[in-house]
């Protein structure tokens, strides 16, 4: 594919808004997680969890959209000068010429969990001030992010559990590959909700304590929220930026919420991703890994990761810092890829103790400074969609 460069990105998550607070997490191996205190729900383990995000306003007129997730979607978008920044892409392409795509497993769960226990008693009749399409539709995020930047492009969201932003960064590509389209604002937003968190409590994957990827005793997941978006042009605005080189996607469908224990799924997603990237596995410095936590995500996803890249490529989860972040987990690891490129750092795998015998990765407990060209970043969902991208430096 034509390289596709990441002329503004926006980012907050539980780590901080912002790409000097994520960088100065990243580099100070600050965790954000901490116990669950999420709406009473009563839940063991860690969460990583926006602070303030209750008090943050849409900005006038917007209040049809009002709900966590949006306001998380708000939060990100203020952030180092994106608007700013798509303002100027529609100077130069066009209002009509700007894709929305999107990612969200979750949306405006929240919202209709809220409403629901607001109910009238007597009729059962849900409160006036909710409003699905404004709040709860899968939707919701795509149409609020295109209304508030001005773009009348295409606008989708995509809801493929959690490799939804990743996926959403595919679609955009395809859109602008075949003309419909000039650039794409693309990422999306995933926020806490007691569908999420009780849902993985219930399948026993949520850890009681901070989630430690690939550890010999990690026991599951802590959960994120995030959201986080990248203007993608074909033409870089500046010297040195970071591009979106290759895209490689799968469906195994081998389970619904298990993982294929070979990874053939995944190992196939990095393949076409280098393909796409026109590279081979030699030439990728770093694996972002889904690493979720989780045993049997972590075992299966080191197999594919081995069979290509065997055990010296240098390999990190980032969801010890930030919590797994759901559908939006995509788009942050790829932003954090590319803060990563840019600053020369090697990323430690948080929470790591003692590696897995099983798992034969290059893992560190610290970073290390090290040039980085190209990350292969891996964002796997629930039902077997699995999506790689390849975030580097573009040819000269």
């Amino acid at each position: 594919m034509t390289p596709l460069h990441l002329t503004a990105t926006a980012l907050a998550s539980a780590v901080g808004a912002g790409s000097a607070a994520t960088l100065d997490a990243l580099r100070q191996e600050r965790s954000s997680l901490a116990p669950c205190d999420f709406e009473e729900i009563a839940i063991g383990g860690q969460i990583g969890r926006v602070r303030g995000l209750e008090q943050v306003e849409l900005p006038a007129g917007f209040g049809e959209y009002d709900c966590r997730n949006n306001r998380l979607a708000w939060l990100a978008l203020q952030q180092d000068g994106f608007i700013e920044a798509v303002r100027g892409a529609i100077g130069r392409h066009g209002a009509g010429r700007i894709a929305v795509v999107l990612g969200t497993s979750t949306s405006g769960i929240l919202s209709a969990e809220t409403a629901y226990r607001a109910r009238d008693p007597a009729t059962g009749l849900l409160p006036d001030w909710f409003r699905y399409d404004g709040s709860y539709d899968l939707f919701s995020l795509s149409r609020f992010v295109a209304d508030r930047l001005g773009v009348t492009g295409p606008a989708m969201t995509v809801s493929t559990a959690c490799a939804s932003s990743a996926r959403a960064c595919l679609d955009a590509s395809h859109l602008i590959a075949s003309g419909v389209v000039d650039a794409a604002v693309v990422g999306g937003a995933d926020s806490l909700c007691g569908l999420t968190l009780r849902g993985f409590d219930s399948l026993d994957l949520i850890s009681p304590e901070r989630c430690r990827p690939f550890d010999a005793a990690r026991r599951g997941i802590s959960i994120g929220e995030a959201a986080g978006f990248a203007l993608l042009e074909r033409e870089p605005l500046r010297e040195g930026g970071v591009a979106l080189l290759g895209i490689g996607a799968s469906t195994d469908g081998y389970h619904m919420s298990s993982p294929q224990p070979d990874g053939i799924g995944a190992e196939q997603a990095m393949r076409r991703a280098l393909a796409s990237a026109t590279l081979d596995a030699a030439d990728i410095h770093h694996v972002n890994l889904h690493g979720t936590g989780t045993r049997a995500n972590d075992l299966m996803e080191a197999r594919a990761v081995n069979r290509l890249f065997g055990s010296d490529v240098p390999c990190a989860s980032t969801k010890g810092w930030t919590g797994h972040c759901m559908g939006s987990s995509g788009i942050v690891e790829a932003l954090i890829a590319s803060l990563c490129i840019e600053n020369d750092l090697l990323p430690a795998c948080h929470g790591l103790e003692t590696r897995d015998p099983e798992i034969a990765l290059d893992l560190e407990r610290h970073n290390r400074t090290a040039r980085i060209d190209r990350v292969m970043s891996n964002s796997f969902g629930f039902g077997g969609v699995n999506v790689s991208l390849v975030i580097g430096r573009p040819a000269r």
